[in-house]
């Protein structure tokens, strides 16, 4: 499989993207030919991630000076904590 720096001067090359990644093949080769060129990290599940645990990392420092934020924090921890459980009763809205 070609890396992105093999691609032919001159050619003509098809680019696809599928679940964030970034694909080329030749024009007029088949679809299993082609070979990943790129990534759109901004949909990539590991840079979610990283953006969840930033989130939640700037909300855990944002509640020490904050009541109203510490307290839903703490109900939060309640509530993950009795659904660890084994016999945690599904959810059910009021």
């Amino acid at each position: 499989m070609p890396s992105a720096g093999r691609l032919e001067p001159g050619a003509t090359y098809v680019y696809e993207r599928a679940n964030g990644v970034i694909y080329a093949r030749k024009s007029g080769d088949p679809p299993d030919q082609r070979f990943e060129v790129g990534r759109d990290y901004e949909s990539d599940v590991l840079f979610k991630d990283l953006q969840e645990a930033r989130l939640w990392g700037d909300i855990c420092r944002a509640a020490k000076h904050n009541p109203a934020l510490q307290d839903a924090l703490d109900r939060a921890k309640i509530v993950y904590a009795l659904s660890q459980q084994e016999d945690s009763v599904p959810h059910h809205p009021v």
